[in-house]
This record gives structure tokens, sequence and C-alpha cells, in this order.
């Protein structure tokens, strides 16, 4: 008997397609939409094995235009990052089989192992998950690839942030200020390119949130070579975000209590911070859905906003 939800129903070719990298036995019993991402349908495949048991699978889809275009650069790199970390500490799914080009499924696709835990988004625990987020990610930059990835790439220049209505015009036209600069020199690490909370799966015993632990980290797809700042960035963006505007630093700062060398110019820590809120304004709408969708209904697209300012006044204030 085949299961499932009407948002997780798998595409007829994909169905034969994924239906080719099962065992010998094994079927497909049931699929599921799973949600929160922003640039991609992500579905968990439950497969029955010869055994009379289950396994799981996570299929990833493209099919917006936008990344479709982008999805054969996008999957090759989730895919040689997949394979690269199978030998490592960190993490992170195990590649079954990638058709970047689409050319046996109805849109470019991945398929791969699905990891325990889950994604962890409130506030309670913050201060537990916080330390163990900046250890992993510091972990991600001890990683020395014989080969490696492409280098880093932003999008985001002085002409497309788009200012939040009602901020603090002045804090906003010295940030965009400093993006107008070159980027400074870096040492480079191997960059996870999105690490945050939204892509690291936890571990947390109901009855011992401080027991918490990291079970995996997911969606390599941006994959890069450049400064560890960018990563530190990223994710202190998000935290600001998620849980207010004085938990982006104090990821920074668990960063570098867990071991992790970031920039030793406070001008030069201040470019890549202001430089990935500043792209987060672009994107502000999307995040803020995404979030809502797994549970935290209060954040509005004004709510995240208004962290967002708050988040750029307050680095300008510190580091500016």
């Amino acid at each position: 008997m085949f299961n499932h939800d009407e948002a997780g129903a798998v595409r007829p070719l994909t169905l034969v397609w994924v239906s080719r990298h099962l065992e010998v036995g094994e079927r497909i019993v049931r699929t599921e939409a799973l949600h929160g991402g922003i640039t991609a349908e992500v579905r968990r495949l439950t497969i029955g094995t010869r055994d009379e048991g289950t396994r799981d699978l996570v299929l990833r889809t493209f099919v917006d235009p936008f990344y479709v275009e982008r999805a054969e650069d996008s999957l090759n790199r989730e895919a040689g990052a997949l394979t690269l970390l199978a030998g490592t500490d960190v993490p992170a799914p195990g590649l079954v089989a990638v058709d970047a080009t689409a050319a046996h499924c109805e849109y470019p696709s991945l398929l791969m192992t699905r990891l325990t835990g889950r994604t962890v988004l409130d506030d309670e625990g913050l201060e537990t998950r916080v330390p163990l987020l900046a250890r992993q990610l510091v972990a991600i930059h001890a990683l020395r690839p014989a080969e490696r990835p492409r280098k880093y790439v932003t999008s985001t220049t002085a002409d497309t942030v788009v200012v939040p209505r009602g901020a603090d015009a002045a804090a906003w036209a010295a940030a965009i200020d400093v993006i107008r600069k070159p980027a400074p020199a870096y040492e480079g690490r191997f960059l996870h390119r999105d690490f945050q909370p939204g892509n690291v799966l936890f571990d947390v015993p109901p009855s011992d949130p401080a027991g918490a632990r990291i079970t995996g980290v997911v969606d390599w797809a941006a994959t890069s070579w450049g400064p560890a700042d960018l990563d530190v960035a990223h994710c202190s963006t998000n935290l600001a975000l998620l849980h207010g505007p004085a938990w982006g630093p104090r990821f920074a700062e668990a960063y570098e209590e867990a071991g992790g060398v970031l920039a030793a110019a406070a001008n030069e820590r201040l470019y890549w911070r202001v430089r990935d809120a500043l792209a987060c304004s672009e994107e502000v709408q999307l995040v803020a859905q995404a979030w809502r969708e797994v549970g935290r209904a209060e954040l509005t697209t004004r709510a995240v906003a208004v962290r967002l300012d708050a988040y750029v006044a307050a680095l300008m204030d510190t580091l500016g």
C-alpha cells in the first residue's frame, strides 16, 4: 500500500528514477512534504525494506524556474560535498543519486539518506544550542579537502539592498557604504555557505533540553571556499532575526570560544557581517514565510524586518 500527503506526492518520472536506486525488494511506501526551505521542494520518502522494516530517504527537487536554471551547478556541488563529507566527522546526509540536469526526472533532483533529529527554531534552549552550533561550524571550517570547492559568491550590491520601511536611515546608509568597498583579504576555509539553525538537526531529550546534541547538517548546495567570517556572519544574521538582535554578536563570540578564528581587524569583521545582513534585506518576506511554516507564527515579514533594522543599527554602533 502506498500513502502520501497531497503536497508530498512525487512526480511519475521521479518515482521511477528513485525506484531504480533502491535495493532489490525495496519499495516506496509513503511520501511526505518537508517544510521550511526556500529554494527547493523537499520530501521524506519512507522505503519498505525486504525484511518488512522501513528506512527513510530525502528527495530534494528544484522546480522554481529561477532555481532550475542554477540547479546543475548547485546539485553537482551538493553531491560533491556529500561525497567528501562521507569520510569526515561532520554529520551530513549520504548521497544516493543525483539528476542535476533532469535527464530522468521532471525536474533536477537529488536523493540522499535521511538523518535523525529535527530543526529547532524555538527560543527555548537557545543558550544550549548556540555553543553547539559554533563548535559544529568550527569543525566544518577545519576541513581541508584535496580539491577545494569554488570560491564563494555574493549577489548583493549597494544598489540592490532593500531598506526596510521605517528603518534607521543613517545606519543603513553607513552600512551600504561599507559594502561599496573591496572585500578584505582573508585566509580561505571550507564553507557551508548557508549554515544556520534551519539547516542543522538536533536531538533534544524532552526531559533534558540541556542534553541537546547535533545529529546532522543539511543543504550543502552552496558549499564554497572563502572567509570563515562569511559563514559566521550568515548564522549570526539568522539568529538575530529568529531570536533577537543580541544573538548575532553572541554567536560570533561562541565561535571564537570554540576555537574558531575570525578576521583580526574590527572593520574587516564589520564588512562580512554587514554584507550578510544587507543580503537578507532582499529576502525578508521569503525567510519570514519559511519560518512561519515551521511554527514561528509571530515572525511576520514586518517583525523580521524590524529585527533586521535593529541588528544593522547595532552592528554599525558597535563595530562601525
